[in-house]
């Protein structure tokens, strides 16, 4: 008979949807053999403008057994499709990023090789008529179809979303504390021992998650990892955000505007539009990036504007010792393509899956900082390629956007991208090669050339084709309902009693 191992305590600091998306997974997960407390303050804001995601955020629900209609009623979560990147290219040039994949590849060469052939030849519609999600989200239609078949993900409010993820936490077991943290202990040997609250409280723990925000009480204040900042490659530096009421019908996609200085959000959720600008302080004051936001918002404002400061970048270490920073205490890279609370998610998994069983090995802590650092930095690299390539030249910022020397991971894919129509995904990463293919094409790098089993079919042969691919997605989008009649049946708000 193996002996009981006492209970391992996991200190979270800090609540918002990092520490209650790190809560839920090991309360639902290890609560029966793990003791979870997490320590938040009611008088401590989270920055919570998280409210555009990713994909991968339908698989964390799922993994937590998360009845969707139930959460999207909760968040007033509106789908998503995609985002649409207007002034980027080119003022007036618009473009969206969509989910899933463009038409059908071959096991040599993607679909953009045979479109390319079919754009010389002048049978070939624009790229993102052969994509579902794409034209679904132009067409402002939505539905669940069989097997996964539409790609999507939420735009949700992240304050309900941290709310809803507690009331799982608590259901299996995890313990809120009240608090402000005013101290932390440490051991003789430098590994963390406790925290301190307001009134002397000392919450003792085993292995500790820094989700304390920009302030990184933990892996910053107190362990002193230091951090590698990315602003000569990603130059805004500050956000301003603020809530309207909503006005239109919810649209299932998020809309990136480019500015002089950076850009805009606009993201509809069924009860209000998230807002908010992005910009360089060096080239806009926030004088001036208040008054252009509201300018420009739709609808009754319903917060007060609130100025968010940032610098980009990433921590040198994300594990060290027995603290795991999840969040933005870990790093920040901007929300330009709704990163951020994907990247609270894979630091959770990732802790998941090498969760210690007895004390923390350092192999696991140098196998999670390397798959933490990869993903990050093959993300940095795909945000850069939004500002970098441009025809933009307008505004010192573009210009210095444009003209930026930029990491050579990222020359290699658009030298190689522009030269032979190639884009791929290396291992593990986040996104894939339709994506880098829809941004590289949508930011005006056309290839010189394509893969030569594109030659294969005769002209007729290809015309076909590529009119099959469009067909199919035509008559599966004028099949799906408006996107707003969806939501009403499916995840409607209920009214506040």
């Amino acid at each position: 008979m193996s002996q009981s191992r006492p209970r391992k305590k996991v200190i979270i600091a800090g609540g918002g949807t990092a520490g209650w998306m790190a809560a839920a997974a090991i309360g639902k997960t290890l609560g029966k053999i793990v003791d979870v407390t997490l320590v938040e303050s009611d008088a401590i804001a989270t920055v919570g403008v998280g409210e555009a995601t990713i994909p991968t955020l339908v698989t964390y629900n799922r993994l937590l057994g998360i009845d969707e209609a139930k959460f999207m009623s909760a968040v007033g979560g509106t789908f998503k499709l995609g985002i649409a990147f207007e002034n980027w290219t080119d003022l007036g040039h618009r473009y969206i990023h969509s989910f899933g994949v463009t038409g059908k590849d071959h096991w040599t060469a993607g679909f953009a090789h045979f479109w390319r052939r079919g754009r010389e030849m002048g049978i070939a519609r624009d790229f993102g008529d052969y994509c579902l999600e794409l034209v679904a989200a132009e067409r402002e239609r939505f539905a669940h179809l069989p097997d996964l078949g539409l790609n999507y993900a939420f735009h949700l409010d992240s304050t309900a979303y941290a709310a809803f993820l507690r009331n799982i936490a608590e259901e299996h077991g995890v313990v809120r504390k009240e608090g402000r943290i005013c101290g932390v202990r440490r051991k003789e040997n430098g590994d963390l021992q406790a925290l301190v609250l307001e009134g002397g409280t000392a919450l003792e723990g085993d292995l500790f998650l820094d989700c304390s925000g920009f302030r990184a009480l933990l892996i910053g204040e107190t362990l002193g990892v230091g951090y590698d900042d990315w602003t000569h490659w990603l130059p805004c530096d500050r956000a301003i955000a603020v809530q309207t009421k909503s006005t239109r019908p919810p649209v299932p996609y998020t809309r990136s505007i480019a500015h002089e200085a950076g850009w805009q959000w606009r993201i509809p959720l069924q009860h209000r539009t998230g807002n908010g600008i992005v910009f360089c302080s060096r080239y806009m004051s926030e004088d001036e990036a208040r008054e252009r936001l509201l300018s420009s918002i739709e609808g009754e404002i319903l917060t007060e504007p609130r100025v968010i400061r940032f610098r980009a970048g990433a921590r040198r270490a994300h594990w060290h010792r027995n603290c795991v920073s999840i969040g933005l205490s870990s790093g920040f890279i901007e929300p330009l393509e709704s990163t951020s609370i994907h990247l609270i998610q894979r630091s959770v998994i990732r802790l998941m899956q090498m969760f210690p069983h007895g004390d923390v090995e350092p192999s696991d802590v140098t196998e999670f900082n390397k798959q933490t650092f990869y993903e990050l930095e093959h993300i940095r690299d795909f945000i850069i390629l939004h500002y970098h390539l441009t025809n933009r030249t307008d505004t010192e910022f573009w210009r210095h956007c444009r003209n930026m020397d930029i990491p050579d991971g990222l020359k290699h894919r658009m030298r190689l991208f522009s030269q032979t129509g190639r884009a791929f995904k290396a291992n593990d990463e986040l996104f894939a090669e339709n994506s880098w293919t829809q941004v590289m094409l949508g930011q005006g790098l056309l290839p010189k050339t394509y893969h030569p089993v594109a030659d294969v079919m005769s002209e007729e042969e290809l015309a076909r084709f590529l009119a099959h691919v469009e067909g199919n997605v035509a008559r599966t989008v004028e099949s799906l309902p408006a996107h707003e009649a969806y939501l009403k049946t499916y995840c409607p708000v209920k009214a506040p009693a």
